[in-house]
């Protein structure tokens, strides 16, 4: 299959996930009316923080079931929704725990909500109290409704049971890596190359790339072998996607990546490159940028250009090159049949492609 062919397939299968999730919220909101316009448009806030995103967990779901010979796209579908849902659920919640009050440049639900009762005279603090308030609910909401998609699926049995269990897991590791980054985010020290990764396997990696493979083979009736050599895959793939990510979060084109690359070194984000440039002449200077929520355009320059000096830029790319290619390495078992292989390979590539 080449290129072109790809993009028109995973355009077809987002497709599908679309439309599970529009008569999902269709539903919701109707149900929502007669509780009141304001409970409506919370749902209809949601829904727009659903939209936008490149459909990438549904796409690692619906891979894994096709290249394993999968043939009911539209039961796929729902399993794909669930994870998207998932997916708006823990960064509604993770913007709450960040006090970030915008995504992908307009407001989040706790921007919209805040943004609303500042207009109405509230002051700032009691703005954002609401608007954080209404992203809990929000966030509960696809919560919850993440697991209800698993059964609008229809499956049953104790292949329902294992699926879920694929998503409990998604939502269990990604709480236990959300509560690391908050405990990195306030330690006095850098942590360490291994603390980082951990982190990010656990709060992304998991429940981006690990289960969604993994519960698209099950659905597909794969053998347990498959299933574990498949999260193995997502997760070298995945922890490589996160190094790549942070990465581009500062040395890559805000017109591609759609996120500033000032953000995170004003934040002061703890990432790979961080940790390794800790350990280099070039901290001592660093230290005293990273984490200035005042840092200039022009000192981002100087950052960058300590960061291409440390060697922590070229560090971090040669990780994620490593991963990705013990990710690579996961294909070839005998037990992965080349259509899985196919559908797999591309996923590999890109990561590596990003940091060509």
């Amino acid at each position: 299959m080449d290129r072109h062919d790809r993009v028109a397939v995973a355009a077809e299968r987002g497709a599908l996930v679309d439309a599970v999730l529009e008569r999902f919220f269709s539903l919701s909101k109707k149900r929502a009316t007669p509780l009141g316009a304001p409970y409506e448009h919370l749902w209809g806030l949601l829904e727009r923080n659903t939209q936008g995103g490149k459909r990438f967990r549904p796409r690692m779901v619906m891979a894994a079931y096709a290249g394993l010979g999968g043939d009911d796209m539209d039961a796929a579908a729902y399993i794909g929704a669930s994870f998207e849902l998932l997916h708006t659920a823990l960064i509604v919640h993770d913007d709450v725990i960040d006090r970030d009050f915008v995504r992908r440049g307009i407001p989040n639900i706790s921007g919209a909500y805040r943004d609303h009762a500042v207009d109405r005279g509230a002051s700032v603090e009691i703005a954002e109290h609401r608007g954080v308030s209404a992203a809990v609910i929000a966030g509960d909401l696809a919560l919850f409704n993440s697991y209800r998609l698993i059964d609008k699926s229809g499956v049953t049995g104790e292949m329902r049971d294992r699926l879920l269990d694929i998503l409990d897991e998604a939502m269990f590791a990604s709480a236990a890596g959300e509560l690391i980054d908050v405990d990195l985010s306030m330690a006095s020290t850098t942590p360490l190359v291994d603390d980082i990764l951990t982190m990010e396997r656990l709060k992304t990696a998991v429940y981006s790339f690990e289960t969604p493979l993994q519960a698209g083979a099950v659905l597909a009736g794969a053998g347990e072998e498959t299933v574990a050599t498949l999260g193995e895959f997502g997760r070298e793939i995945g922890i490589a996607y996160q190094i790549v990510d942070d990465v581009l979060g500062v040395f890559g084109e805000e017109e591609s990546t759609g996120k500033t690359t000032i953000g995170d070194l004003r934040e002061g984000k703890r990432t790979v490159m961080i940790a390794f440039a800790c350990s280099t002449p070039e901290w001592v200077r660093l230290r005293e940028l990273i984490g200035d929520p005042d840092l200039t355009h022009e000192q981002a320059i100087e950052t960058r250009l300590l960061l291409i000096q440390s060697g922590a830029k070229a560090f971090a790319e040669d990780l994620a090159r490593g991963y990705a290619q013990r990710a690579l390495a996961r294909l070839a078992e005998p037990h992965i049949p080349a259509s899985l292989r196919e559908e797999l390979h591309p996923v590999a590539e890109t990561v590596l492609n990003r940091v060509r």
